[in-house]
């Protein structure tokens, strides 16, 4: 059950009206051109997803528009369902059943500051919810806070809970749960440095900048299972060259901008989330444009 959801997966971002509201045939465009990656499959409603800021009706209709294009692709599909309410969780999780994903995933609740065991029990009732295999979530940056390590492995341990999503540069923590649980799959998610998550034993990774670029993602993936080594940092080096142009840009808004620049109008992110500078899209026509990149795109 685990080992059919490893591999590198976009963490599908979402497409929007002028005036913010979903777009159901902007996000069938940038859908289409996710999947002529090549990569294993598509993470849909995730943080990538600006989740955090559309309802539960919004990501509904995102899960049924990637579910028809993706079916005729062989890609697979994993939910993201993390609503602050177990309630909206549950649901986006039964229909994503009904649509015929193949994985759940969740952040832990957020909207206050749940303790451990409240934690625990979000996923011990989303993970009986359906009986499709559940991707726990590891995000400090989303969630203000780490989870233990004792209490990610209890996690670990509740049925149907298949494996975990690490986005945390706390390596040493993501290789003590993996020597304590070694049958689960484990994600890395920070895209920038997924060859060191990879060397840990991370077994594929979801991330935002996959979209665009899932072709070169695949490829630093080939390169790790071929252990070669010099390949896969000069893989690296392209992905962080690309990710260090969208964090002056704003990672999201600064994608959005990408994607124009190749003739995809994936709209704008939602308010408040906004571009920090005025020539985003100068500024990611000149990094696409580079011989070391511009090669990766689909």
């Amino acid at each position: 059950m685990t080992e059919r959801l490893a591999g590198m997966y976009a963490a599908l971002m979402t497409g929007l009206t002028d005036a913010g509201d979903f777009d159901p045939d902007r996000q069938r465009a940038l859908t289409d051109y996710v999947l002529r990656q090549g990569l294993a499959g598509l993470y849909v409603g995730g943080s990538s997803g600006e989740s955090g800021l559309l309802d539960a009706d919004e990501l509904a209709a995102q899960q049924e528009v990637v579910a028809d294009l993706a079916r005729a692709s062989g890609a697979r599909l994993i939910a993201h369902v993390g609503m602050p309410s177990l309630r909206d969780s549950i649901r986006l999780a039964k229909q994503a059943k009904k649509l015929g994903y193949h994985g759940l995933s969740a952040l832990p609740p957020h909207s206050y500051p749940f303790s451990d065991s409240e934690i625990e029990g979000y996923y011990r009732d989303l993970a009986a919810a359906t009986d499709l295999p559940l991707i726990v979530y590891e995000v400090p940056i989303r969630t203000g806070r780490p989870i233990g390590l004792d209490t990610l492995v209890r996690i670990l341990d509740l049925p149907n809970v298949a494996g975990i999503k690490f986005t945390s540069t706390d390596l040493f923590k993501f290789s003590m749960l993996r020597r304590r649980r070694p049958d689960a799959t484990y994600f890395f998610g920070f895209d920038e440095i997924y060859l060191a998550g990879a060397a840990l034993g991370a077994d594929g990774g979801i991330g935002t900048t996959y979209n665009l670029l899932g072709k070169l993602y695949v490829a630093l993936d080939a390169a790790i299972a071929a252990r070669d080594l010099t390949r896969a940092q000069e893989l690296q080096d392209v992905s962080q060259i690309f990710v260090e142009a969208l964090l002056d840009i704003g990672v999201l808004p600064g994608m959005k901008a990408a994607f124009r620049t190749i003739g995809i109008d994936c709209g704008p992110t939602r308010a408040p989330m906004a571009l920090r500078v005025d020539d985003a899209e100068d500024r990611m026509r000149a990094v696409l444009a580079r011989d070391d990149v511009k090669p990766w795109l689909a």
